[in-house]
């Protein structure tokens, strides 16, 4: 993905519960992860046209990944 798709994709609103784009994309990379790993997409988007980041991100700004964060260190935590 190149910086410049990057720019684009996290221009967009994301969910009010993601307050920067520092939280947007460790929750994106987490999601990337578990895409990785076998999890299936939660959107519609051609998982072979796509990387994984690229679909993980887009799912976060759409809202698609349920999150909480915890007390400890604030860390993250997307829903399985």
């Amino acid at each position: 993905m190149s910086e410049q798709e990057l720019d684009e994709l996290t221009d967009q609103a994301p969910p009010p519960e993601i307050d920067s784009k520092y939280r947007l994309i460790i929750l994106a990379a987490k999601r990337s992860k578990q895409l990785q790993r076998g999890a299936r997409p939660r959107i519609e988007i051609d998982a072979l046209k796509h990387k994984f980041t690229r679909i993980a991100l887009e799912e976060v700004i759409q809202g698609k990944v349920q999150f909480h964060t915890t007390t400890d260190l604030d860390e993250l935590v997307p829903a399985v």
